[in-house]
């Protein structure tokens, strides 16, 4: 009971309470950073007590924050850790001025749970041992090939969460995920050195949650995900301009990604990949989402007058979710022009996350969906300002004898 109390105590506050005599040193949690030391030589000394190799008490969580480049003094406090059946181990870097080069040893894992690195570098290795991990985070990591990036993963046989965030190298690297067990995927990558080209490959057919932020990725090719997966997409094949000619460049990269995640049944869609996708559709069909029953999209006001191309591609789509930015006064008379397939057939509820002002292309936007949507059982806005575009807005002639209007008033 009383190492549970200290457990639940900074480790330099649990360290003061010497009526315990040593009874800290058993503690089943340790926080522990070579900058709280004078110098490296008390934080090693420090370390080797807690981590002695003959004691057995067991160690439920250990935060390590290093500052040196040379990390090898870790292999026996990990060795340690390992035998007194870790579960969740936290390891950062604490200097910026050079990365920590972290032992092959942690490796070796057998009751490891959780696993999170930031700004480190790992180290070439064949072997892997991590049994019974079901969740990392890899933030600013330096991976001496692409190889070792994919064994960590697919050596991982229970793991079911998996966050890349940012990575440092200095050459091509192409993250393959390969995972029979995973279930969770978050990537997120704005921050490259100079010169590096990236590129991403999923083949993990239990992927049910994949969220992608990517500015950078040259590539990124979803080969096996979940059938009934959830996509979060803020991705640009690395371009800064969607002109005509640079998205032609990466014409080849986007049909791969389009094709991949084609059999999903829920989208996220933000602004700058609705605008690349929608460039892409002026020269290539796009894929026909045949499974897509729920799709949220961001954009702007000029980009309406793809919207309707645009669900084109998606015949069986029952929920919308617009996120729309932008002066309606300026909305394009070509916007909604025409009806796709699933206003007609499938499309049962709508949301305008917009604040409607009156309008005129506001008032628009929200005729042609009651208007024009057959089924439909629930057209929500997100707020309406004046009571009198209210009224206005229920005197609208509806598609569908059973559609509700909705307004989420905001204050």
């Amino acid at each position: 009971m009383i190492c549970n109390v200290l457990s639940r105590l900074p480790t330099k506050d649990a360290v003061k309470t010497i009526v315990w005599r040593s009874l800290w040193l058993e503690s089943p949690c340790w926080e522990l950073s070579s900058l709280d030391f004078p110098d490296l030589s008390s934080f090693r000394s420090f370390g080797d007590r807690v981590f002695d190799p003959t004691r057995v008490s067991c160690i439920r969580k250990l935060k390590l924050a290093i500052g040196e480049k040379d990390a090898s003094y870790l292999t026996p406090w990990f060795s340690a850790s390992d035998r007194r059946k870790i579960q969740h181990l936290h390891v950062k870097c604490c200097a910026h001025e050079h990365i920590p080069v972290l032992p092959i040893s942690m490796y070796v894992f057998e009751s490891l749970v959780c696993l999170k690195l930031y700004l480190l570098a790992l180290v070439d290795s064949e072997f892997f041992a991590l049994p019974c991990l079901k969740k990392m985070r890899l933030k600013a990591i330096l991976y001496p090939n692409e190889a070792t990036f994919e064994r960590l993963v697919s050596s991982c046989p229970v793991l079911e969460e998996l966050e890349i965030d940012e990575c440092l190298n200095d050459d091509a690297l192409i993250f393959r995920v390969l995972s029979t067990s995973l279930k969770k995927l978050s990537i997120d990558i704005h921050l490259l050195m100079d010169g590096t080209e990236s590129g991403v490959e999923i083949d993990a057919p239990q992927l049910s949650a994949l969220r992608i932020s990517d500015i950078l990725s040259e590539t990124f090719l979803v080969k096996e995900i979940h059938p009934n997966a959830k996509v979060t997409i803020s991705l640009t094949f690395g371009l800064e301009d969607f002109d005509v000619a640079s998205v032609l460049s990466k014409e080849s990269s986007i049909s791969n990604f389009l094709q991949g995640v084609s059999k999903v049944v829920d989208m996220t869609i933000c602004s700058d990949t609705y605008k690349l996708i929608c460039q892409y559709s002026k020269f290539k069909r796009l894929p026909r989402f045949g499974y897509m029953s729920r799709l949220n999209i961001s954009l702007t006001v000029s980009g309406l007058k793809r919207l309707t191309k645009f669900l084109e591609s998606f015949p069986i789509l029952k929920t919308l979710i617009l996120v729309c930015e932008g002066d309606y006064d300026y909305m394009n008379e070509e916007s909604l022009s025409s009806v796709p397939e699933c206003l007609t057939l499938s499309l049962e509820f709508v949301y305008l996350e917009v604040p409607i002002e009156g309008h005129p292309g506001e008032m628009k936007l929200v005729r042609y969906f009651l208007q024009n949507s057959a089924i439909l059982k629930k057209l929500t806005l997100h707020s309406v300002r004046e009571k009198s575009t209210l009224i206005e807005l229920r005197r609208i002639r509806r598609g569908s004898t059973q559609c509700e209007l909705e307004v989420l008033q905001t204050n």
